[in-house]
C-alpha cells in the first residue's frame, strides 16, 4: 500500500569509485521510496576528512544520474532539510552533543588508548565482553579535574540503557541486543570532531526519515542508534520517531567472500566502461536478495517499483555472478527499440574506443548491421570488434584465426568460393548458397567452408552473422579481400 510518508535515505561516505554493492542499496532504497510515493534523500556523509575527496563525491553523483536513480532531496535538488552535506553541518552536530552531555545522555571519558586495549585484552582472556567497562561512566568532578590536569583529552560516550533494547527487523524479523552486548560508545573525538556514530542518527531524525534500509554489516550498530534515537527525542531532536530498520544480505564476491572495494568486478565505473546498459545492471542488482517472481529474472524498473517490498527481501547471503549479470545485461540489448540500440552503441564506434579513422565510417552500413549485433551482442563495447571490418581498409590480423581456419587446401576452397561469390547475385541468400556450393567441391560441410571466408573478409573465426556481412560490406571489397588472402596464402 502505498504510503506518501515514507521517507528513506542512501547515504554513501565519498570515497574511491562507487562499486556494486553500494549500488544495489541505493537501488532498493529508491524502489521502495518510489513503490510507496515517498521521499529519497540523498545525504553525502564526508566528515572524515582524511578519507573523502570531492573527486569521489562527484563520481557519486554522476553515478546515481548514470543509473537513473533521481532523488528527491539532497545535493543539485536541495529541499527543507539542507545542507546535505555532512561536512556543511558541523555546528548542528556539536550543538546537539552539548545537549546530550546537559541531559546525562552522554559524558566524558578519559581513558587512554593504551588503558583501553589493556582492559579489552583482560575482557577477552577472562571471557568477558570486550566492549568499554563504563570506568568513566559516574566520575566525580574531582578525578575529572585531575585528568585534565594530566592533560587527558576527553571523548564524549554515549550512555547505553542498562536494558535490552528489541526492535524487528524489515528483513530479519524481531531482534534482541542485551547490555553486555552493546556498551557506551564514543560520539565525538577529543578533538571535537563528531564520528557516524553521532551525525547519521542526528541526521536520521532530523531529516524524518521513516526507514532505514542498509547492509548487514551495521547491524550492529542498530541497538546503539535506536538508543540514540530515543534520547535525542527527549531533548527535542527531530520529530520524535525511530525509524524502521531493514538490513539487506551480503553481497559475496570469489571463495565466498564479502565482495569488497578490492573486488575488480565490484567496481561500478567497470560495468560502464564496459557498456552494461543501467537496466541490465540494475536488473541484475535487484536479484541479490530478491526477486520480482520464483520465475521471471527479466523486468524493468517500472515493474520492479510496483511490485517492491522490503518485506520480500532475503536475508541470506547472496552471490555475484559475472556470468549471469552478463546475461542479463544481453536480454536487455535485445529488448531495446532497434533506434535506441543504433543509439547506444555510438560511443563505442568513435574515438577511443573506435579503430578506424573517422571518415572511415559509414552510418548506412552501421544501420544496415545493427539489427544482426542487437542479436549477439553481451555487452555494447563488444560492437567494435563486431563492425570493424566495414570501416577498416584491411580486416584485422587475427593470428589464432587465421591459424585455426586456414588449413591445408584452404587456398583451393577460397578459389572456389571467391569464383562462385563473383558469379552470384549480391544478397545473402545467395552468398550463402555460393560458398555452401564450394564446400560441396572440396567435400566440406558449410560450417568448415565459411571459416576460411570469414577470416579473409573479418580477420576472425567468430562474429556476426557471415553472409549479412558480406552483403553490406559490398562485392568489390569482399572479391579484394579474398584476392589478398590467397596472395598470402601462396606466399
Amino acid at each position: 500500500m502505498a504510503n506518501a510518508n515514507v521517507r528513506v535515505r542512501f547515504c554513501p561516505s565519498p570515497t574511491g569509485n562507487p562499486h556494486v554493492g553500494l549500488v544495489r542499496t541505493a537501488l532498493f532504497n529508491w524502489a521502495f521510496a518510489r513503490h510507496h510515493g515517498g521521499t529519497l534523500v540523498f545525504r553525502i556523509e564526508d566528515t572524515d576528512a582524511a578519507r573523502d575527496s570531492e573527486e569521489s563525491y562527484q563520481q557519486l553523483l554522476d553515478a546515481m544520474r548514470w543509473l537513473g536513480l533521481d532523488w528527491d532531496e539532497g545535493p543539485e535538488v536541495g529541499g527543507p532539510h539542507a545542507p546535505y552535506r555532512q561536512s556543511q553541518r558541523m555546528d548542528l552536530y556539536k550543538d546537539v552533543a552539548k545537549k546530550l552531555l546537559e541531559a546525562g545522555h552522554a559524558y566524558y571519558c578519559y581513558c587512554t588508548t593504551e588503558e583501553l586495549d589493556e582492559r579489552r585484552d583482560a575482557a577477552r582472556a577472562a571471557g568477558r565482553p570486550s566492549g568499554y567497562d563504563g570506568t568513566c561512566r559516574e566520575l566525580g568532578d574531582e578525578q575529572k579535574a585531575e585528568y585534565e590536569r594530566q592533560g587527558r583529552e576527553p571523548i564524549v560516550r554515549f550512555r547505553m540503557p542498562d536494558e535490552p533494547i528489541t526492535f524487528t527487523d524489515l528483513v530479519r524479523g524481531e531482534m534482541t541486543f542485551t547490555p553486555e552486548n552493546v556498551p557506551d560508545y564514543g560520539i565525538v573525538r577529543a578533538n571535537g570532531a563528531p564520528l557516524y556514530t553521532l551525525v547519521n542518527p542526528v541526521d536520521d531524525a532530523l531529516m524524518e526519515i521513516t526507514h532505514v534500509l542498509r547492509g548487514e554489516d551495521l547491524l550492529s550498530s542498530t541497538p546503539r542508534q535506536i538508543a540514540l534515537y530515543r534520547a535525542l527525542a527527549e531533548i527535542g531532536v527531530g520529530n520524535g520517531t525511530t525509524p524502521d530498520f531493514g538490513h539487506l544480505p551480503y553481497v559475496m564476491g570469489e571463495g565466498n567472500k564479502k565482495l569488497s572495494k578490492r573486488d575488480p568486478q565490484s567496481s561500478l565505473n567497470l560495468y560502464r566502461e564496459r557498456g552494461f546498459l543501467r537496466e541490465g545492471l540494475l536488473n541484475y542488482l535487484s536479484l541479490l536478495g530478491w526477486s520480482l517472481s520464483a520465475d521471471q529474472d527479466l523486468f524493468t524498473m517500472d515493474e520492479m517499483v510496483a511490485a517492491f517490498d522490503v518485506k520480500d527481501v532475503n536475508a541470506n547471503p547472496a552471490r555475484f555472478d559475472l556470468k549471469k549479470c552478463e546475461a542479463i545485461n544481453a536480454d536487455h540489448i535485445r529488448r531495446l527499440d532497434p533506434k535506441a540500440f543504433i543509439d547506444a552503441c555510438t560511443p563505442w564506434l568513435r574515438a577511443p574506443h573506435a579503430n578506424w579513422a573517422e571518415e572511415k565510417f559509414d552510418q548506412a552500413a552501421w544501420e544496415a548491421i545493427a539489427p544482426h549485433a542487437q542479436t549477439r551482442l553481451t555487452v555494447l563495447s563488444d560492437i567494435t570488434a563486431n563492425v570493424d571490418f566495414l570501416f577498416l581498409d584491411e580486416p584485422v590480423e587475427d593470428e589464432a584465426s587465421w591459424a585455426k581456419a586456414m588449413k591445408e587446401g584452404s587456398d583451393a576452397l577460397l578459389r572456389t568460393a571467391r569464383a562462385k561469390l563473383a558469379e552470384a547475385d549480391w544478397n545473402a541468400d545467395a552468398l550463402k548458397a555460393a560458398v555452401v556450393a564450394a564446400g560441396e567441391e572440396h567435400g566440406l560441410k558449410l560450417g568448415k567452408a565459411q571459416a576460411p571466408v570469414r577470416v579473409a573478409v573479418t580477420g576472425r573465426t567468430v562474429g556476426l552473422p557471415l553472409f549479412e556481412s558480406l552483403e553490406i560490406l559490398g562485392r568489390e571489397r569482399t572479391l579484394a579481400r579474398v584476392d589478398a588472402t590467397l596472395a598470402k596464402l601462396g606466399a
